[in-house]
């Protein structure tokens, strides 16, 4: 079929049994390269699930260290952990979790140095940075490069989810043509965030990623998901392709990568 070990036909025959999935799709998720932009509260649950997966090669970007305060979001550290590398953190805990999964770890912070580098022999990014200056330069990067992003973000009670394909529908940009200049939003640590959010958004992360990777179903690609967990309400948005967009419109004027200034922002 697709030359599993008999532990591996053990572990994903949940998948395997799935007709839209199967041996083939499995072995698809095998071979499938990722890359995490963060290990923080939308990276945790992402990352973990789909380690669990099998996920074979997932990359984790990210320059922080375990927090005693990250822990009623980021699921993926613990007590043991505060002040280790988040990178090497996840790493452990995927490795105990699923062996099957090559884990390559970043302990850097991205800038438009970095980026493309870290972005090569990548498919997918899954951006679950929390900062607009990291979002925008994830985006034109992928842009620019030909990669999906699979993006999230959330603030108090509620979360954003979408996919910007470059091939298929706008990007970041189409929605927010520019950053917002730093102290208009409010301070990640003074606006807050319910815990439980970061796995509903991060998850849905996941999903979109896997699906993309299977090719199946209709993926969040022009349109945006919005939850609002005090209400349990979800709604989903169109989004349209801006012809005059900096960066994938028909005549771009962003054609170099550009570091904003670093500031916590909300959804």
């Amino acid at each position: 079929m697709t030359d599993f070990t008999d532990e591996q036909i053990e572990r994903y025959s949940r998948h395997i049994i799935l007709p839209e999935v199967g041996g083939v799709g499995q072995r698809k998720m095998l071979d499938a390269h990722v890359l995490m932009i963060g290990a923080g509260g939308l990276g945790s649950p992402a990352a973990y699930y789909l380690a669990a997966a099998g996920i074979g090669h997932l990359g984790i970007v990210d320059f922080d260290t375990v927090d005693l305060s990250n822990l009623q979001r980021q699921i993926i550290h613990s007590t043991e952990r505060i002040g280790m590398l988040k990178t090497e953190s996840a790493k452990k805990t995927i490795a105990a979790l699923n062996p099957d999964v090559n884990v390559t770890t970043y302990n850097e912070r991205i800038s438009s140095q970095n980026i493309k580098k870290l972005f090569e022999g990548y498919d997918y990014i899954v951006d679950g940075s929390d900062n607009f200056a990291t979002r925008f330069l994830i985006n034109d990067a992928c842009v620019m490069m030909n990669k999906v992003n699979i993006h999230g973000s959330i603030f108090r009670f509620e979360g954003q989810a979408t996919v910007f394909d470059p091939k298929n529908g706008p990007c970041y940009r189409c929605l927010y043509p520019e950053p917002p200049p730093p102290g208009l939003v409010p301070n990640c640590q003074e606006g807050g965030v319910l815990g439980v959010l970061a796995g509903i958004i991060g998850n849905i992360q996941a999903v979109e990623t896997l699906k993309l990777i299977l090719g199946i179903g209709e993926s969040l690609a022009g349109k945006l998901l919005i939850y609002d967990a005090l209400n349990t309400e979800f709604r989903k948005l169109k989004l349209k392709r801006d012809v005059n967009c900096p960066v994938c419109g028909d005549n771009p004027t962003i054609k170099e990568l550009i570091d904003y200034e670093e500031f916590c922002g909300t959804a």
